[in-house]
């Protein structure tokens, strides 16, 4: 046997060994897209003092690397093209294969950002099912979150072609985008999605980006102490533990004799409740455990014995859906929609049972209104909105936490996702970046008017690159209209948002038109993409004559009992998008008590008023949460952003 301090031995050569051995950037790998038209820095380690060779289209660089074994090569500028490869031999030799020249754009944010294209894939089912892919490559960012240092890597990662199977893993957002600039200037297209869903702005700005911030430099300073952080791993740890603890099955759907998604199964004491809906509206007051939904529907022959499909629309939170008492599909949390395969075999001629099982732990649980509720099979539809039957089978007792043992989620704090997910990538050479972020900074929103030029101003320091351009989309509408004016703080994030343009290099993309009141993660994707695109052609792109953005706020007058406001970016002049008369322009006089204005557009301007209001002072438009019908456009089919004179 050998001796265990000679295996000790062994195993400490072998990792000095592979310490020793060249390595590279999880960027710098098989399939990257390299920025064209810019001196190109390809950077590694090795073993100190280490001589190496890099050999690239033709050519060949020598470099030693420096005391603490790192190394960097500086290819020069390129025009767009490729295939090319990398060859770099040293103590040991590695091979990059498949690397095109053309432009690299860094895509951030929060959820928005992250959508990818399977979420979407229903509502453009074309852009799947198309066979003519364009050298538009993708490099997701697994999330990894670290608030007490920086990182020189990323978590492991890689490139990933555009084809038929990958092309649902691309960001959606950002392919859009890329599509149209490759349509544009038929240039290969890289995306390096670093994104993170409910991530808060102040989490993607460095140390030295936050230092006019005091709150953020606090926090920082905190959990640069190990001990904080080893708290807080404690916490997590014990969380897990707990979460892991096999809890007894108290839900009477499971634990009767039949369970109830069973077609054996004979329903009692189950009452009638619509889907879609929440049960809090619809008399199960304050519960938080599990109902169970169950209903009938009657199938043709023509639908059995092939592959179908059930679409339940959004649940909240946790749902399993069962047809004649096989699992067909679940999902544990309330965002993703619920789109499940029925493998053939499963629906019968005749009489069919559908059960869906639902667990919510806070808020209303049930299926949210104004989505997709059918089950479609050889081209037919059933319609599954109406009357169900329901029963509850769990209540769960009040949750009681204690707050000091509850763990911070890592990614919320600052510099926690700029350390691991931005800094590593910062010598990479870019075209420029894509921002969708706002709805975690939501309820603080007057402080997103200086921590986003701050990011933008920090991203520009450490990419040594002061007009690096960044382009970003303005936060769509959503949640419940408001009928009447009222005040909203996403109106005043995305006023946050509008002000942020007076940081040269800027863009925004207006999306006040494409969100969704029930939904958070609005599926149109694809207008987001190319409303960026836009931006980018005019600003990045120098397609100077380019209508790029919809009417932008320029100023107002008092003209007797009227507002004249005038606009930026009206293009070939205003229009309201659906015909109708201007909708969601609110005035107030000197108490500032906003009413309903009337509005007609008047040489490319907008006239308001209201006659309630005699001396008018102040005009807002589309100020809300969700101005849903706001119509103000240019004749290119832009939008205008909302705005408010009263500030």
């Amino acid at each position: 046997m050998i001796d265990k301090k000679w295996l000790l031995l062994i195993q400490l050569f072998g990792f000095l060994h592979s310490q020793a051995q060249v390595h590279l950037p999880q960027l710098v790998s098989d399939g990257m897209v390299l920025q064209r038209d810019t001196q190109l820095p390809i950077w590694g380690w090795a073993a100190p003092g280490e001589k190496l060779t890099l050999q690239f289209n033709g050519k060949s660089y020598t470099v030693v690397t420096d005391a603490k074994g790192k190394w960097l090569v500086t290819l020069p500028a390129m025009k767009a093209g490729g295939p090319y490869e990398i060859d770099i031999s040293a103590s040991n030799k590695i091979h990059i294969t498949n690397i095109l020249v053309g432009d690299v754009w860094l895509g951030s944010g929060q959820s928005n950002m992250v959508i990818t294209m399977e979420r979407v894939k229903e509502k453009y089912l074309e852009e799947i099912t198309s066979t003519d892919f364009f050298p538009i490559r993708n490099f997701f960012i697994p999330t990894l979150a670290d608030p007490s240092k920086t990182h020189e890597d990323l978590p492991q990662s890689k490139w990933v072609v555009a084809d038929a199977k990958t092309i649902l893993s691309f960001g959606a957002a950002t392919y859009f985008f890329a599509k149209q600039l490759y349509n544009t200037y038929h240039v290969p297209i890289g995306i390096i999605n670093s994104s993170v869903g409910g991530a808060p702005i102040e989490a993607w700005i460095s140390e030295e980006g936050l230092k006019s911030f005091p709150e953020e430099t606090g926090t920082i300073a905190r959990w640069k102490d190990t001990a904080v952080l080893n708290t807080n791993a404690r916490k997590q740890e014990l969380q897990n533990s707990i979460n892991r603890i096999p809890r007894k099955e108290t839900d009477k759907g499971l634990t009767e004799p039949v369970k109830w998604y069973d077609p054996q199964y004979q329903p009692k004491g189950w009452h009638t409740i619509s889907i879609p809906g929440y049960w809090a509206d619809q008399g199960i007051k304050g519960l938080n455990g599990v109902v169970w939904y169950r209903k009938e529907i009657s199938v043709t022959e023509d639908m059995t014995g092939i592959p179908a499909k059930v679409f339940m629309g959004r649940i909240v939170d946790a749902d399993q859906v069962y047809i004649n008492g096989k699992l067909v599909g679940n999902i544990t949390y309330q965002y993703p929609p619920r789109r499940y395969e029925i493998p053939a075999g499963i629906l019968q001629e005749g009489k069919n049972i559908i059960t869906v099982r639902v667990t919510n732990t806070a808020g209303k649980g049930g299926f949210v209104p104004d989505k997709p509720y059918y089950l479609t099979a050889n081209g037919k539809i059933i319609d599954l909105k109406g009357a169900w039957q329901y029963k509850v089978g769990d209540v769960f007792a009040p949750l009681r936490i204690n707050p000091n043992n509850v763990p911070v989620s890592l990614q919320n704090l600052p510099t926690a996702l700029f350390n691991t997910l931005i800094a590593p990538i910062t010598r990479y050479r870019i075209k420029g970046a894509l921002w969708y972020q706002g709805e975690a900074n939501s309820g603080r929103p007057e402080q997103y008017s200086k921590l986003l030029p701050a990011l933008i101003n920090d991203w520009r320091t450490k990419w040594q690159n002061p007009g690096l351009p960044f382009l970003y989309v303005q936060l769509p509408n959503f949640m419940e209209m408001q009928y009447q004016p009222s005040e909203s703080q996403w109106a005043i994030l995305r006023e946050s948002q509008l002000k942020t343009l007076s940081v040269p290099n800027t863009a925004m993309a207006v999306a006040i038109d494409l969100g969704e009141w029930n939904d958070i993660h609005p599926l149109n994707k694809k207008d987001v993409g190319e409303r960026l695109a836009l931006a980018a052609r005019k600003l990045v792109y120098g397609e100077s004559n380019l209508v790029a953005s919809g009417p932008l706020y320029q100023s107002a007058t008092v003209e007797g009992n009227k507002i004249r406001i005038l606009f930026n970016n009206t293009g070939s002049g205003l229009i309201t998008k659906d015909g109708e008369p201007l909708a969601y322009f609110a005035v107030a006089g000197a108490d500032k008590k906003f009413v309903w204005a009337k509005a007609v557009i008047e040489n490319n301007t907008v006239l308001a008023w209201s006659d309630e209001i005699t001396q008018p002072l102040y005009v807002r438009y589309a100020w809300a949460d969700n101005p849903d019908g706001a119509n103000l456009y240019n004749k290119e089919g832009l939008p205008a952003s909302p705005f408010r004179t009263d500030h």
